[in-house]
């Protein structure tokens, strides 16, 4: 399984239940089309992020934003 969904609610709001669950959140960003991209610090969290936000997950893929790395040379 893994640490990372998508959920159809503002970043806002997920960063909330995150810490109201005292999920810890390794990676967090807003989806192009709305939602929340979630990568929790470990498999449990994830879980029980999962069980909290069932009816909120994002089934299959989504576009995401670019991920850019700035060269430092």
């Amino acid at each position: 399984m893994s640490r990372a969904m998508n959920i159809s609610l503002p970043e806002a709001e997920v960063v909330q239940l995150c810490s109201a669950a005292a999920v810890a959140i390794s990676a967090i960003e807003t989806l192009p089309a709305g939602g929340t991209h979630l990568v929790c610090r470990n498999i449990d969290g994830a879980n029980e992020m999962r069980h909290r936000l069932k009816k909120h997950l994002i089934e299959g893929r989504v576009k995401r934003f670019p991920f850019l790395v700035a060269n430092k040379y």
